[in-house]
């Protein structure tokens, strides 16, 4: 099966997000055994930040990384997993809010799920439609 990096690098959907794991330097990490949940921006999530939110991101690597440390979190937590969870703590360190039991389906801090539960080697992914900022 293939791992997280390996997913997203197969997938057209995530190209903004490849490049930002890589410029942050974050490949080895998310190619790691984990296991770990990856909440995965789509493009188009990406292209609703600001104008030159994302050169700015990519100017500043650590920043970068913080962002994306946000979105991942430590263990492997299904759709299902999540029913009865308010939060989990990022890799950044930060809670994320959690709302898995929503009628509208599931939702992650200012993010609607679009695909739950895709499995990899070394996690599973949501993918989302919003990028997840802190604070």
């Amino acid at each position: 099966m293939p791992d997280i990096v390996e997913i997203a690098v197969s997938n057209d959907s995530f190209k903004t997000l490849v490049t930002a794991v890589q410029v942050a330097g974050l490949v080895d990490a998310l190619k790691s055994p984990g296991p770990f949940t990856v909440f995965a921006p789509v493009d188009a999530a990406f292209a609703k930040l600001p104008p030159g939110t994302i050169t700015t991101l990519v100017q500043n690597p650590p920043q970068l990384a913080r962002i994306l440390t946000y979105h991942v979190v430590a263990g492997r937590y299904r759709q299902a997993d999540l029913a009865d969870i308010d939060t989990l703590t990022s890799l950044e360190g930060a809670d994320i809010p959690i709302r898995a039991t929503t009628p509208d389906g599931f939702e992650v801090k200012n993010a609607t799920v679009v695909l739950a539960d895709v499995e990899a080697d070394n996690g599973v992914i949501h993918v989302i439609d919003n990028v997840l900022l802190m604070g």
